[in-house]
């Protein structure tokens, strides 16, 4: 099912490369206050493409646009509204909120930017090889930028050399993209029965095929003057399509207490350290250094230029753990990705009849609903504030502790299938694999929920004897801002550079 190929000079290089040479990055959080002169730097902003380019580009800079960030360039209403529900609404629309966990402590009045007030209308991305940044942001903010936008608020990361802030390896599990579309995401001869790392393209780029062999719906317009350099939609070839190439980017900025996390752990384990590592570890999912508890798989494929040790530590499912003895079910790796698989092949007869009922090998643990393919993001945030050891962590603040966190963002080409389905259904839910009384051990907002008052609690099976249960978890993580943007292709840019300025 080979699609169209790929035009990479029309593709913000964020989604293919990550830019993880580039260690130092800043993201402006902008509102537009000239549209007239905000449009202006749109037409001449160096955005950083997708193409490969030798040697490596030292520098990138991508944009992305809010719902209420477009409207300010006066895109017409009648092309705002092809977008995504989930994106028009926004991240703080109040059903939102409760399904994303965004009560309490996360609740959006508290939030430093992406509440009501402070909705930005541009993320602008800065990323650089260590020395160009400043020099960079310097280059593109000149007289037109300054009169065009007013910038919320800065946010800087920091190069924690891919360890995140409780001091776990991160970045590790990421799907690898069919860029070259021979995925059969039908159900067709061509896939896989088993989980695959593999995703098509269309999960991640609109205007190509998705996990169902469909076209996610997006903005098409009319063939005009307006948008006569945009492509033609695939699907409705009569049609322009102004989301093809394009994504959907989610941030949001997550504040950690690694401090807090690291003397809970300690005060559980008493003053054994090993053990304080395997219960840090049970709630991750993984050691510090970005093993998985479970038994990993001779990689068939790695891919070339692959990190061996990546794959090592991502070439595994969790079929060996039937019982949760490894890796909890609770873990935070099995929530954000279970790495199960559909039942291609099985759906009919007796065999999805078993399946259906729960009498197969894994019972009720399997969710033929939730088949992982469907609900795959692609992470692309970085940390920031200062690093701090396990070690260092024990001791008490001090006065001017700095914050430290994760500011979280990922690319998807259909918010409420991909992220909002992993937050909720997998991230917060307290029932997740049969469970009860727990979310997430990193993530979990520790809220009460109609019929599950407890949701603080962390179990880990053990081999022989009765489970363990942790209890009255802390909130290590507080979400302190986020919103939805859209990636657009560069193509799009263009023709939102040009709204509303005829």
């Amino acid at each position: 099912m080979t699609g169209a190929e790929v035009d990479y000079t029309d593709v913000q290089g964020l989604v293919r490369f990550g830019y993880k040479r580039m260690t130092q990055a800043s993201y402006a959080l902008t509102r537009v206050k000239n549209a007239a002169a905000a449009r202006a730097w749109l037409r001449s902003a160096p955005v950083t493409t997708a193409v490969v380019r030798n040697p490596p580009p030292s520098c990138a800079v991508q944009v992305a646009f809010t719902a209420p960030g477009l409207q300010s360039l006066g895109l017409p209403a009648s092309v705002l509204a092809g977008f995504s529900p989930e994106f028009l609404l926004g991240m703080t629309e109040p059903s939102r909120s409760r399904r994303l966990g965004d009560e309490g402590n996360n609740a959006p009045s508290y939030w430093d930017w992406g509440g009501s007030a402070t909705i930005p209308h541009l993320l602008v991305m800065f990323f650089a090889e260590p020395g160009h940044l400043t020099g960079l942001v310097q280059d593109t903010t000149g007289s037109v930028w300054k009169e065009g936008f007013e910038v919320l608020r800065w946010l800087d990361t920091a190069d924690m050399d891919g360890v995140e802030p409780f001091g776990f390896a991160d970045g590790i599990s990421q799907p690898h993209i069919d860029w070259s579309q021979e995925r059969d995401g039908g159900g067709g001869a061509r896939r896989s029965p088993g989980y695959s790392n593999v995703v098509a393209l269309g999960e991640f780029l609109l205007g190509y095929r998705n996990e169902y062999g469909k076209y996610t719906n997006r903005a098409v317009v009319e063939a005009d003057a307006a948008s006569a350099n945009l492509l033609p939609a695939e699907d409705a070839p009569q049609k322009k399509d102004l989301g093809r190439n394009g994504t959907y980017l989610v941030m949001r900025h997550l504040r950690q207490d690694v401090r807090g996390f690291w003397q809970f752990i300690r005060r559980q384990a008493g003053v054994d350290p090993m053990e304080a590592e395997r219960l840090a570890a049970a709630m991750v999912g993984r050691t510090r250094a970005g093993d998985p508890l479970v038994p990993g798989q001779e990689a068939a494929n790695p891919g070339s230029g692959s990190d061996p040790d990546q794959v090592r530590q991502n070439q595994f499912t969790f079929d060996s753990d039937p019982a949760g003895v490894h890796c909890p079910f609770g873990a935070h790796i099995r929530r954000a990705n279970p790495r199960n698989a559909d039942y291609f092949g099985r759906q009919s007869g007796l065999a999805r009849l078993i399946a259906i009922l729960g009498l197969g090998r894994h019972a009720f643990r399997d969710d033929l609903m939730s088949s992982v393919r469907f609900h795959r993001i692609l992470r692309r945030g970085r940390e920031y504030g200062a690093g701090l050891s396990p070690s260092d962590a024990l001791a008490p603040a001090p006065a001017n502790d700095p914050e430290r966190g994760l500011h979280f963002i990922c690319l998807n080409a259909n918010i409420s299938r991909q992220f909002e389905f992993l937050q909720n259904a997998w991230i917060m839910n307290t029932k997740f694999s049969g469970m009860t009384g727990e979310s997430d051990p990193l993530l979990g907002n520790r809220e009460t929920r109609p019929g599950c008052p407890i949701t603080d609690d962390f179990v880990i099976q053990e081999a022989d004897g009765l489970p363990r249960r942790v209890s009255r978890l802390p909130q290590f993580v507080t979400v302190r801002g986020g919103a939805y943007f859209f990636l657009p292709s560069l193509r799009a840019l263009r023709y939102f550079a040009d709204a509303g300025s005829g």
